[in-house]
């Protein structure tokens, strides 16, 4: 079992197989650290290939056309090459809603979200591991600095050289103006669908 730094989920190491090509993998849940045994391995494919059942076996990648309606998958390409992009995070997995008969199968993704994607993608069937992670609480500040995240100060506890909340008497957000409403660092108005970004091209 071998651990990459910045990854919440664990992950096993794949070399010396086929090609000789190493590479890294992310491990599903409830797939055993036997399982990644290198010399073993290169011969339970081969036994996963004769399997008449291959949807049943966690960990097998495989397209999304050969997969049944109601399969848990994870780590899915967008585009057939591509690697997978979607249902990397720990604890998540998406799920097959229709059954891949044409060039298109809906998926439903971890946020609720169904998309449309190519029956040539492959993905991984199962959850993947460490669901817990969301859950785990941090146990002080300085654990969240080592995660590269920085604090978050308030407008209102600010100066007002520092953001158009600050200053003030007592806790108001007005800036000396009564009655303004809520505005970014940049003094743009942040609500009632005030749009901030960079304007779109008008056709």
């Amino acid at each position: 079992m071998a651990w990459r730094v910045g990854r919440a989920s664990s992950t096993f190491l794949l070399s010396k197989l086929v090609n000789g090509r190493i590479s890294s993998q992310t491990t599903p849940r409830n797939f055993s650290s036997a399982d990644a045994n290198v010399h073993s391995f290169r011969e339970k494919m081969m036994d996963q290939m004769f399997h008449l059942d291959v949807n049943s076996q966690i960990g097998s990648c495989m397209p999304l056309a050969a997969m049944r309606i109601g399969t848990m998958i994870h780590n899915i390409e967008v585009n057939p090459g591509q690697g997978g992009k979607l249902v990397r995070a720990a604890g998540t997995c998406a799920k097959i809603l229709k059954e891949p008969t044409s060039r298109y199968v809906m998926v439903r993704l971890p946020s609720g979200t169904e998309k449309l994607i190519d029956t040539r993608c492959r993905a991984t069937i199962g959850q993947v591991s460490n669901p817990s992670h969301g859950s785990r609480k941090l146990r002080k500040a300085g654990q969240s600095r080592w995660l590269g995240r920085r604090p978050v100060v308030r407008g209102v506890a600010m100066n007002p050289v520092d953001h158009p909340h600050g200053g003030g008497e007592g806790r108001s957000k007005s800036g000396g103006n009564y009655g303004r409403g809520s505005l970014t660092p940049w003094g743009k108005p942040c609500k009632s669908g005030y749009k901030t970004g960079p304007l779109k091209r008008r056709k």
